[in-house]
């Protein structure tokens, strides 16, 4: 029931800031930037998304990395009047190291590029985490826990100061063509909460782990952030798009192990975007790597980071819709219908 609840509060969110992204004033200069309400872009893509607990030992600086039990998914997706739907599900053979009876998971990811404007929400439901057997020096075995459950809902803004000639749309989904060259720098806010929690402590049992083992921990973490985006437009229709910012949150993080401990601080955070692609009049590929570091407020031995990433590889197609499909998808895209509210 509360991941219902969080589920249509986020549908909500998504469906408002495409409306103010629509509705914003700001429009792409045509020297730069190429867009049409009129292209229907339709894709085939492979992503895969994560978000990793990474715990440190304070003494010796080694990591315990825990991952969930996910892999790459296949996906349908389109764009159209402002509007992106995707929707990806697993395929068996993508999925060589999923361990087939645990729990499913529901990885929530919306990137809203519209002219001056980038809003990214996160909302993130894992059960089952692991170790993988690589990443622990004294053993040869994953590290398996079917109890480990962890949520962490985000939201990132930012504006773009020379944003209606740079268009992160026409590297992310193609909805737009990015004509010439061009960067802006941008300002923008963050905040990310969460928890994470198991049956007992988290980390394997060890001498260099007991100081730093937990069962539980949440967090909440705010900020403003600032960066740089760009793209190098070459050979007409091919594109390398970088978008990376750097923030400072202030927030705290709580953890238990017999007793309870809270911290209240502030620590540096990063956030890197990078798509390198082809846009064509009818066709499109292009790959892209978000990747956002999300450093905790360190609290005595403790000192854990929730980073989160999605890679994504696309095919697209581009149709290019009639007056009637127009005017009839107009009545029900939800984006056009809030708008009008």
């Amino acid at each position: 029931m509360m991941r219902l609840k969080i589920l249509l509060i986020f549908s909500l969110l998504l469906f408002s800031a495409q409306s103010i992204a629509q509705n914003s004033k700001f429009q792409y200069d045509s020297s730069y930037v190429e867009s049409s309400k009129d292209i229907l872009a339709s894709r085939l893509f492979f992503s895969r998304k994560y978000t990793r607990l990474v715990a440190r030992d304070p003494e010796s600086n080694e990591k315990y990395i825990l991952v969930p039990n996910s892999g790459l998914k296949m996906g349908l997706g389109f764009t159209y009047q402002d509007l992106t739907i995707n929707v990806s599900f697993p395929v068996n053979f993508l999925y060589p190291d999923k361990i087939g009876d645990w729990n499913g998971n529901l990885d929530l990811q919306s990137h809203i590029y519209a002219p001056r404007v980038i809003v990214d929400f996160f909302g993130q439901f894992y059960n089952g985490y692991k170790i993988n057997a690589e990443d622990r020096p004294n053993s040869d075995e994953d590290y398996l826990r079917k109890d480990l459950r962890q949520i962490s809902l985000g939201l990132n803004m930012n504006y773009l100061f020379f944003g209606d000639k740079l268009s992160i749309a026409a590297a992310w989904n193609q909805s737009s063509v990015q004509k010439n060259s061009a960067y802006s720098p941008f300002v923008g806010f963050e905040g990310y909460g969460g928890n994470m929690k198991g049956d007992s402590l988290l980390l394997p049992l060890s001498p260099q782990t007991e100081l730093i083992n937990f069962d539980r921990a949440s967090y909440f973490m705010a900020g403003p952030n600032a960066g740089m985006a760009g793209t190098l437009v070459f050979w007409r229709n091919f594109y390398l798009t970088g978008v990376a910012a750097v923030n400072l949150s202030g927030g705290y993080t709580k953890w238990s192990n017999v007793e309870e401990q809270k911290k209240w601080g502030v620590a540096p955070t990063y956030y890197v975007r990078g798509f390198f692609g082809y846009n064509g009049p009818r066709f499109g590929i292009t790959t892209s790597y978000i990747y956002k570091n999300l450093n905790l407020i360190k609290g005595g031995p403790y000192g854990q980071a929730v980073n989160t990433g999605d890679f994504r590889f696309n095919f697209i197609y581009k149709i290019y819709a009639g007056k009637n499909f127009k005017k009839k998808f107009n009545t029900v895209n939800p984006v056009r219908i809030i708008s009008k509210d």
